[in-house]
């Protein structure tokens, strides 16, 4: 990260990756950025969320009421990305409604460009879309892999997270492995 100090990126692509805690009826959000050149992952927060969909009543009913605390943990990711990323920088998210107001918050100068998502591929476990063109390609990419490396995040595993504590721990040991090993060195900085 140092590196980005010296040469800020003009290029972030952010979004969320879905996973649960100890059940299906406590999700929780990781918050990802990643520089798109070399997929770099740059910041991540986790954050839990209520239910949805058809597990939200069974959900309120078993475990009670879930705060969604994705709000707070966009604001610290964004504001973790300041000392890296230039004040006019272009971000590439998903249509998520909620993400501009996140990103002007921290990045008043920024340009936002949300592109709408495609289905997923069979390959993948989703993260990969059935695209020509995937404009988010680097971030869905990195997803997949992070799917694919940590078990926990399997979409059908027994595998499963059991405290938030532990899914932080994780990615944190994940990160440096992805950052140091499975993407080149030096690629990307500044190139965006």
């Amino acid at each position: 990260m140092e590196k980005y100090k010296k040469l800020p990126l003009l290029h972030v692509q952010f979004d969320d990756l879905e996973t649960s805690e100890h059940t299906k009826c406590k999700p929780l959000s990781v918050a990802l950025a990643i520089d798109p050149n070399s997929r770099k992952i740059l910041n991540f927060q986790v954050n839990q969320m209520p239910a949805k969909g058809l597990l939200a009543k069974k959900a309120l009913k078993k475990y009670g009421y879930r705060p969604d605390q994705r709000s707070s943990g966009w604001d610290e990711m964004m504001r973790s990305l300041q000392p890296y990323v230039e004040k006019k920088a272009t971000f590439t998210s998903d249509e998520n409604p909620h993400y501009p107001s996140h990103l002007f918050r921290h990045f008043k100068d920024a340009i936002h460009i949300q592109v709408k998502g495609g289905r997923g591929a069979i390959t993948g476990q989703g993260e990969l879309k059935k695209l020509k063109h995937d404009p988010l390609f680097s971030l869905n990419h990195t997803c997949a892999m992070l799917r694919a490396n940590l078990n926990r995040l399997f979409r059908k595993t027994w595998c499963t997270t059991k405290t938030k504590q532990g899914l932080i721990d994780h990615l944190f040991l994940y990160v440096c492995f992805h950052n140091r090993i499975l993407t080149p060195q030096g690629a990307g900085l500044g190139a965006s």
